[in-house]
């Protein structure tokens, strides 16, 4: 018989344990990707700016889920260039994942995936501000593993509107995941700079690598 559990309800320890995954201290990944990453322009950083003053404006009061995504999340993608071809974004999108030895299915929902080729570019999990960032990761992780794309990279972004974390996925020999540094708005420099940065990098990455498998 097959248990069925929800991903939102699993915790991390109960990701790692089923799905044999083990995360790798190293951040060299993320740290060298905004180092190697070109300068944003003028305009770029005026939006992101704009949109961190906007953030911490609407943040004095509670924030539901969707404003958070309205807010800080829908900029990010656009001037990453997720919304553009060949990238397409898919809402609420429901995953099955089972666990190593059979026993267990997962179901859940995603909050914002985007794709290209069937390749998971970023996973986005937005959780409210009044929650710690490292709540989404159970949730994130078990998502990227139900990716049919088991022998390429996965790259995802955790946030809760204040703050940003990115991972990346590994699944074979054995599923391993690196976490980047937490990028904050609370921070008096705009860390949303940084963040856009990893997330053009990752989505040339995504396309670099789709074109030499072509």
């Amino acid at each position: 018989m097959t248990l069925t559990l929800q991903a939102s309800k699993l915790n991390l320890h109960d990701v790692k344990t089923k799905f044999n995954l083990r995360q790798d201290e190293a951040d060299k990944f993320f740290t060298q990707l905004v180092q190697d990453a070109p300068a944003l322009s003028e305009f770029e950083k005026q939006v992101l700016d704009r949109t961190k003053q906007q953030y911490l404006y609407l943040a004095e009061r509670p924030l539901l889920e969707v404003t958070v995504k309205m807010v800080t999340l829908s900029p990010l993608l656009s001037l990453a260039g997720f919304y553009d071809p060949p990238f397409y974004t898919t809402l609420e999108d429901s995953i099955e994942v089972v666990s190593q030895d059979g026993a267990e299915t997962v179901r859940g929902q995603l909050d914002v995936l985007v794709l290209q080729n069937a390749i998971w570019v970023v996973v986005v999990e937005a959780k409210s501000i009044q929650y710690d960032v490292m709540i989404a990761l159970p949730q994130a992780l078990t998502y990227m593993m139900a990716s049919p794309a088991t022998n390429k990279e996965l790259f995802g972004m955790i946030t809760n509107g204040r703050e940003f974390r990115f991972i990346r996925l590994n699944q074979a020999p054995q599923p391993t995941y690196i976490l980047s540094k937490v990028f904050s708005l609370s921070e008096i420099e705009n860390h949303l700079y940084e963040v856009l940065q990893i997330l053009k990098c990752l989505g040339q990455l995504v396309l670099t690598h789709t074109t030499r498998s072509a």
